[in-house]
C-alpha cells in the first residue's frame, strides 16, 4: 500500500480496538549485522517498548504481543535463557512507566514452565499494574494457541458443558475482545499457533520489515491499511 507523505506518520481516523502482534524476525536483525541473537533481542524489546507507547498514543485500547512461543523452549540452552532473562528484567523495569502511562498488563500463557523467581516477578508485574484504567497490554509468553484451546476445553468440559461461550471464558484472553487486526513482522506468512479461536474474524497484515526496524512509519501504513477494510463478518 503506497501512502501519500502525510499519512506516512499519522495515524487514521478508524483504528482496532485490539491489535495484536506476531513480533519477528529479531534473529535474523541481529545476523544482518553480525551481532548475537541476544541483541537482536534486546533491541526487539526496545521496539515493543517503542510500539507501546504508539499504541497508547493513538488510543489503541488493546494490544498483545507475541513474544515467546511454547515452541520456542525448543531452541538452544543459551538463547532461551537470554531471552527469558531480557523479558524477565526489562518487564519489571518497565513497571514504573507502564504505571506512569496508566496500562494494565496481562500475560497470557502457562507460566509454569518458567522458573519460580521469574514467575513471581511476572505475576508480581501484573499485580502491581491491576488497578490501572488506560490501554490493556498482554504479552504472550510460553504461549500456543492449541494448548491454549485444550486446556480451555477441558476446564469448560469438567463443569458440565463445552461451548463457544464456556470455552472463550476459560481462555487466557478471556474478558478481551477479540483481535481486530494482527501483525506479523519478517516476511513470514503463517500464523505460528497464535491465537488460533480468537482470531477467527481478524484481519491480518503482513510485512518484510524485521520486528526491530518496525517503526512509527511501519505501524501507520499497517493500521491506514486496516483502515480501508471492509469487515464483514460473514454477512453479505
Amino acid at each position: 500500500m503506497r501512502l501519500p507523505f502525510f499519512r506516512k506518520y499519522r495515524f487514521p481516523p478508524v483504528l482496532p480496538a485490539h491489535l495484536a502482534v506476531i513480533m519477528d524476525g529479531n534473529g535474523r536483525w541481529a545476523a544482518n549485522r553480525g551481532l548475537p541473537r541476544s541483541a537482536g533481542h534486546k533491541a526487539g524489546f526496545d521496539n515493543f517498548v517503542r510500539t507501546v507507547e504508539l499504541c497508547a498514543g493513538a488510543g489503541i485500547g488493546f494490544l498483545t504481543v507475541y513474544a515467546f512461543s511454547t515452541e520456542n523452549w525448543n531452541r538452544s540452552d543459551d538463547e532461551v535463557r537470554a531471552l527469558l532473562r531480557i523479558m524477565n528484567e526489562a518487564i519489571t523495569e518497565y513497571v514504573p512507566t507502564l504505571r506512569e502511562r496508566n496500562i494494565r498488563l496481562r500475560i497470557l500463557g502457562d507460566l509454569s514452565r518458567f522458573d519460580s523467581e521469574s514467575r513471581a516477578g511476572l505475576e508480581s508485574s501484573v499485580e502491581a499494574l491491576s488497578g490501572s484504567t488506560g490501554m490493556t497490554l498482554s504479552v504472550a509468553l510460553s504461549y500456543g494457541g492449541r494448548d491454549e484451546i485444550v486446556a480451555a476445553a477441558r476446564q469448560a468440559a469438567a463443569e458440565g458443558d463445552i461451548t463457544a461461550e464456556t470455552l472463550s471464558a476459560h481462555l487466557y484472553t478471556a474478558g478481551l475482545p477479540d483481535p481486530d487486526l494482527i501483525i506479523r513482522t519478517s516476511g513470514e506468512l503463517r500464523i505460528s499457533n497464535f491465537l488460533l479461536w480468537q482470531s477467527a474474524y481478524s484481519e491480518y497484515y503482513f510485512t518484510s520489515t524485521l520486528w526491530p526496524d518496525f517503526g512509527r512509519k511501519e505501524l501507520c501504513r499497517a493500521l491506514w491499511d486496516y483502515s480501508t477494510r471492509k469487515r464483514r463478518f460473514g454477512r453479505a
